[in-house]
């Protein structure tokens, strides 16, 4: 019986480990860095969402700070390797910078689109149409080529730096981490898909 009790405590706490241990193996945080700074390149400086008043923004800091110096601890002492799991997303790949360059040059004339609200971001890391009325007739072909190959790229992207960091199963969770930096970085005025509905920043 006392064997039976600690197999089924040893076998939970395996558990619990493992679990601990797959929650944080994608480098969530570093993925975000990562997508800010393809977006910011891809996008420009312009589309970055203005920053609030400084003393906020410590405020936030601090917050966020004390929060995660007490999680990180939490988990040096639970699992030592936890820090070990967050790597830094490698995003200069030649294939990575080849599909980056592509989308920076078409973004210039994606732009009108967003700013007039014929385009908009989808929830799941694309593009698409919002408001076919606001597209010339005779521009309509045209987008809709450029959304396709648009579509096509981040698909791309989102798939080799997955390859690229030795983790493609990770391609999901990089595009999960994309679709949400896409919307959160977008400029005021454009629209947006969240839970199939449209919005505007």
């Amino acid at each position: 019986m006392r064997l039976l009790k600690w197999l089924t405590g040893t076998v939970s706490g395996l558990m619990l480990i493992s679990c601990v241990t797959i929650n944080i193996y994608f480098p969530a945080a570093a993925a975000e860095k990562a997508a800010d700074r393809i977006i910011e390149d891809v996008w420009g400086p312009e589309t970055q969402p203005q920053q609030a008043p400084e003393s906020e923004q410590q405020d936030k800091q601090t917050f966020i700070m004390q929060h995660q110096n007490l999680a990180v601890s939490f988990l040096e002492w639970f699992i030592p390797s936890a820090n070990a799991a967050e790597a830094n997303i490698n995003i200069n790949s030649p294939a990575i910078n080849a599909l980056q360059s592509q989308m920076k040059t078409r973004h210039d004339n994606l732009k009108p689109f967003y700013d007039n609200g014929a385009i908009g971001l989808t929830d799941d890391g694309f593009i698409t149409v919002h408001n076919a009325k606001a597209i010339p007739l005779k521009e309509r072909n045209g987008l809709n080529a450029m959304i396709a190959e648009e579509n096509k790229d981040r698909k791309a992207l989102y798939a080799e730096i997955a390859r690229a960091n030795g983790h493609p199963e990770w391609q999901d969770d990089i595009q999960q981490t994309f679709a949400k930096r896409w919307i959160s970085n977008a400029a005021k005025g454009w629209w947006y898909q969240q839970a199939g509905s449209w919005k505007q920043k």
